[in-house]
């Protein structure tokens, strides 16, 4: 399915206002702490030289950031729109959900004003909502294409969905076994807050608990891992997204790691942090190769009105600019045409060929 021309206008409307939201409140906190340099060791969750006013955001906000002015040039031109629109809806929900309780907790009044309290309640109502509209949009504004010139979706090619599900898929086990490991290394009092948020951490106004972020990327790793086996359309958004964060996540622990001097005495460290350490290079190294994999123009099918792409697990390829006939139906392989060196069996030689050059997929 793709999106209507309506679907996509309001899609890029709601990514545009989501991404301004974001921005404001980056530039807000740059006024604040007056240094981007110091933002950014805050963001990299350096323990020193911490800023006198505490930011309202943390790491993952210029990655949301990111991730929105992606989905708006993906609402406006690619073929896997209704995925992206969707997926960005579900991950603004995700992270933005626990501020309906953290913004209005009586222990952040020590620690924000009334006003910046009150301005990031309203934004996240704001947030919330056009989330909420985003995957309405997205999931209702699809359509089957009309003719063979409008490009299907695109879907992970046979390498990238088995290297997306191995660097991915062990990267959201790890992030889970470290969770389950915290049930014996937090605190009573810091646990609850750890999930929830609470006094006892110190976090962004309007950034989610670290706990709360680690599991929903955790989830979303295993999510993206399995379904891009089977080389689902939605896996590529999804694994993108999830490889941003996860990018990020792995450069701030690294830069830590540097910056404390840990490295230098690795053999010296005791396990848990040993395997802290090696945690961060690992999803450094998976949130790249991810990218990587899944950023690229996957497999295309082209096909007429009655037919969409093709459903989980049956994939349809079709070579750049080689056509070979007609699109497999929604979730039923046929005669497909090739596509990144996998062939597809059968084909009429009548089918007209697709447009010589589409401009790229996201």
């Amino acid at each position: 399915m793709i999106l209507t021309r309506g679907a996509r206008i309001t899609g890029a409307v709601l990514c545009a206002v989501l991404a301004a939201l974001v921005a404001a409140w980056i530039v807000r906190d740059l006024r604040a702490v007056g240094d981007a340099s110091t933002l950014l060791r805050y963001w990299a969750g350096y323990t020193d030289g911490w800023p006198r006013k505490l930011p309202a955001t943390l790491q993952a906000d210029p990655v949301l950031l990111g991730v929105y002015v992606l989905a708006l040039l993906a609402a406006l031109r690619s073929s896997v729109a209704a995925s992206a629109l969707v997926v960005t809806g579900l991950v603004t929900l995700v992270l933005r959900l626990p501020g309906l309780w953290i913004i209005g907790s009586s222990w952040t009044g020590d620690r924000f004003g009334d006003d910046l309290r009150t301005r990031a309640l309203v934004g996240t109502f704001v947030t919330l909502a056009a989330g909420l509209a985003l995957v309405v949009t997205g999931a209702a504004g699809r359509r089957r294409p009309e003719d063979m010139y409008e490009r299907p979706p695109t879907r992970p090619g046979r390498g990238a969905g088995v290297t997306a599900f191995l660097v991915l898929g062990a990267s959201g086990a790890v992030l889970i076994a470290w969770e389950i490991r915290q049930l014996f290394t937090l605190p009573d009092e810091v646990y609850p807050a750890w999930y929830i948020g609470g006094e006892a951490l110190t976090l962004g106004l309007i950034a989610a608990p670290p706990g709360w972020s680690s599991v929903a990327l955790g989830v979303i790793c295993l999510v993206v891992a399995w379904t891009a086996l089977f080389r689902a359309v939605h896996s590529r958004p999804l694994g993108m997204t999830a490889a941003g964060f996860l990018l990020v996540s792995g450069v701030c622990g690294i830069a830590r790691t540097v910056h404390n001097g840990w490295l230098e005495h690795f053999g010296e460290a005791e396990t848990e942090q040993q395997l802290g350490m090696l945690t961060s290079l690992l999803l450094a190294f998976a949130g790249a190769t991810a990218l990587l994999v899944l950023a690229p123009r996957g497999l295309e099918s082209a096909g007429g009105p009655d037919q969409g792409y093709g459903g989980h697990g049956h994939p349809q390829a079709e070579a750049y600019g080689h056509p070979r006939g007609a699109t497999p139906g929604y979730g039923y392989p046929g005669a497909g045409t090739p596509g990144y060196g996998y062939p597809q069996s059968g084909g009429g030689s009548g089918s007209p060929p697709p447009p010589a050059s589409p401009p790229p997929g996201w």
